[in-house]
């Protein structure tokens, strides 16, 4: 297991400080500026665990309120909202300097049989026939300022292989729909609360950009202000993300600052194991004075 997955693991792997009430690592993850919004995300869904016993997460919707600060811990508050004999209701309250910086509900079931129907997985081309994310990173490091090159090289815990990869820095428009192929080799042998964990920490990776396409965009160029507004996700299948899953994303509409961002998860076999959603901030960026 590398430094950087045994890291992660470490993150999701929340601290009790009462009933109801733990704390997570501030600092790690993706981003060292402020709290990557999978984070968040993430530890807040396992501290929701930690109060549900014998079912698992169908369901999760949540709201970015306020950025977070990597410098401190997170405190997640749990509210115990209902538990039913099917459905458990969990609302989780993250706070830093004594305000919310983001908010989840989550719904858990017991097993059930049911019918069972899935559009089938898109044609893709297999994760091997494309770079992983440090290569495409190194290929384009001198076009970074020195003292950023540190942090965009760092290696990451997710491996990702983004399929047909536009330039970094003069992308040209393209079709909102794009593909990448994502996992966690370390993620072998964890509990199902574990996977769900680290998929929803995963599925906050390149949501947003899906947005971004049509217009010619990226992070890299200067020109826009994003940020998560809210996320929602629907867990349909048992996971395994040490396995490849193919994540087919795609943004139906953009306007008034906001992209909406799509995207399903399917596994090596086929199977769609989740769905999400989100609303992101795209604010053309302004220059300084």
């Amino acid at each position: 297991m590398t430094a950087v997955a045994e890291e992660l693991l470490d993150l999701l792997d929340i601290e009790q400080l009462e009933v109801d009430l733990f704390r997570g690592i501030g600092s790690g993850g993706e981003t060292t500026t402020r709290i990557f919004g999978g984070h968040v995300i993430a530890q807040a869904l396992m501290a929701a665990y930690r109060t549900v016993e014998d079912r698992l997460c169908h369901s999760l919707h949540a709201y970015f309120i306020r950025p977070g600060d990597p410098s401190i811990p997170v405190i997640y508050q749990v509210d115990r909202a209902r538990d039913g004999g099917s459905f458990t209701t969990r609302r989780v309250v993250a706070i830093q300097h004594g305000k919310q910086i983001f908010n989840l509900s989550a719904s858990f079931h017991v097993a059930e049989e049911g019918w069972d129907y899935q559009h089938p997985m898109p044609d893709a081309p297999p994760p091997h026939d494309w770079p992983d994310r440090p290569a495409l990173r190194a290929a384009n490091v001198e076009k970074i300022p020195e003292k950023y090159r540190e942090e965009f090289l760092r290696e990451r815990p997710i491996e990702i292989r983004e399929i047909e990869p536009r330039d970094l820095f003069k992308p040209e428009p393209a079709d909102d729909r794009n593909r990448l192929w994502f996992r966690m080799e370390a993620a072998n042998g964890q509990g199902p609360q574990m996977q769900h964990c680290l998929l929803a920490y995963a599925s906050d990776m390149n949501l947003l950009g899906s947005s971004l396409r049509p217009h010619g965009l990226t992070w890299f160029q200067g020109k826009v202000m994003t940020a998560s507004l809210d996320h929602a996700m629907w867990f349909h299948a048992p996971i395994e993300f040490s396995d490849w899953h193919l994540y087919d994303l795609d943004a139906p509409w953009t306007g008034g600052g906001r992209g909406f961002n799509r995207g399903l998860v399917y596994n090596h076999n086929g199977q769609l194991v989740a769905s999400v959603t989100q609303e992101g901030l795209m604010r053309p960026r302004k220059k300084r004075g």
